[in-house]
Formats: structure tokens, C-alpha cells, sequence
């Protein structure tokens, strides 16, 4: 398995946000994991990346432990993570920010003396199509739309060469044509990378989850199986305040 996570907990003012039995990822695999509002979705990724600190557990990655390791040594293992909200720099142009983002060193001394390469440029050029950014490249960032900053943060993501990547909520506040180019990004992605999303919108879902979907509620995992599976879980439709499975489509 490439990540793995035993009994992993945190509280929060005497809470528990999360206490996580067991996870684990395939190398290559989309996971989803869904749950309703204050499932502990974003905490768990944030522990991953080592923005939130576990108050125990157990997490390895490629086989070697990066429980209470830094965000920047997690980075460097090779996990990448994308936000709910896109933070990119607004008053930047869409090449700019790649540039900034690509995978060098980041020292004053390689700063100031730094001249892009004709690999460099290729790899960049290649994410912007991959991600179809080409046509607004020296456009602001901050003049995007919704959709094309939310892209715009995934090949962000993707320039840094992540072996996972973890991904909160990419289909909020998208069209439904955004939403579906969305979700035929993330699947292509995930010929190259391992890649974990946080979703609420169920027929985003049914359209990525080609494998497990893990249900978080109150911190704990309630099931995995398929998205028919758990589109079906009476345990699930109970946790979505009992709505129907018609309903759910809408979450």
C-alpha cells in the first residue's frame, strides 16, 4: 500500500474530530471519502499534509512514517494538497503562477539568478493543457472564473511532482460543464497519480469514484464499498438527515 493509517486521533477543545480505525491507499487509486458537514473530511487530509497535528496514530507513506513530520518534509515525501478555496496569487498572471510553482529550488541566491529552461517551459506548457489553462496563460489569475482557478490550483498541485494528492472539494461552486471536466481531469490524473477527494456532490461522485468511496461520520469510518454500495447504505442515507437516495444526488 502507499499510505496507511492506523488509529489516528485528534480532538479539539476536549472534541474528537477524528478517530480514524484504519485507511489505507493503492498506488494509482482515486479515492473519495464523503461524510456530512463536521465528518472530520478536511482534518484528515490536514493531518496527512501536516497542517494539523494527530494527537496519536499511525501513518506511512511509501513505506516509511511521516506521523508529526512537517508540511514541508510531507511535501517532500511527495504529498500534495489542494485546498477547498483556491490560494492563488490574483494579481499574477496564470504562467506566473505555474512558474512560481514548479518543482525548483527556492533559495534567494537561485531567486535572483534564476533563468527559466526549455524543460522547464515544456513541463509547464504540458500541465496548462492538461489542465486547459492554455488560453488564459498570461491572463491575471484573480480575472479567472471559479472553475479555472480551481484548475488552476490543481496543476499548481501537480507542477510540484506529488505522488498523492489530496483534494478538498474541487466541484464547489462549478457549473455543471466545469464540474464534468472536473471529473474527467481528476480520473485521467489518476493514470499518474495517487489521489484522495473530498466531495459532497454525489453525481460528481458516481462519476469519479471508479473504485472504493470511504464514509466518514463523527470522525470515525462508517463503511467503503462502491459508490452504489454506499449510495444504497441505509447506514448512509440515515446520516444525510434521512433523505432519499434521489436526494443524495444533490449534497
Amino acid at each position: 500500500m502507499l499510505l496507511n493509517v492506523n488509529n489516528l486521533s485528534v480532538s479539539f477543545g476536549g472534541v474528537h474530530a477524528l478517530d480514524l480505525d484504519h485507511f489505507s491507499l493503492r498506488d494509482k487509486e482515486l479515492r473519495v471519502i464523503i461524510g456530512p458537514n463536521g465528518a472530520g473530511k478536511s482534518t484528515f487530509l490536514d493531518i496527512i499534509c501536516g497542517k494539523t497535528k494527530a494527537d496519536k496514530g499511525e501513518i506511512t507513506f511509501n513505506g516509511k512514517s511521516i506521523f508529526g513530520k512537517s508540511e514541508v518534509k510531507i511535501a517532500e515525501a511527495g504529498i500534495g494538497r489542494k485546498f477547498q478555496k483556491p490560494s492563488v496569487f490574483p494579481g499574477l498572471t496564470v504562467y506566473d503562477n505555474l512558474l512560481l510553482a514548479a518543482k525548483m529550488k527556492k533559495d534567494i541566491f537561485t531567486s535572483l539568478f534564476f533563468k527559466s529552461t526549455p524543460a522547464l517551459e515544456e513541463k509547464i506548457h504540458h500541465v496548462a493543457v492538461k489542465l486547459s489553462l492554455t488560453n488564459v496563460m498570461y491572463k491575471p489569475a484573480g480575472d479567472l472564473s471559479h472553475g479555472q482557478k480551481q484548475w488552476l490550483e490543481i496543476a499548481i498541485v501537480v507542477l510540484q511532482d506529488p505522488t498523492l494528492m489530496l483534494i478538498d472539494e474541487p466541484a464547489a461552486g462549478m457549473s455543471d460543464e466545469e464540474t464534468e471536466s472536473t471529473g474527467a481531469l481528476l480520473l485521467e490524473l489518476s493514470k499518474s497519480h495517487s489521489i484522495i477527494v473530498i466531495e459532497h456532490d454525489m453525481k460528481f461522485v458516481e462519476q469519479i469514484a471508479n473504485e472504493l468511496v470511504t464514509v466518514l461520520v463523527r470522525g470515525k469510518r462508517l463503511m467503503e464499498g462502491t459508490f452504489a454500495e454506499v449510495k444504497n447504505d441505509q447506514r448512509v442515507i440515515d446520516c444525510y438527515l434521512g433523505r432519499t437516495n434521489a436526494q443524495l444526488e444533490t449534497l
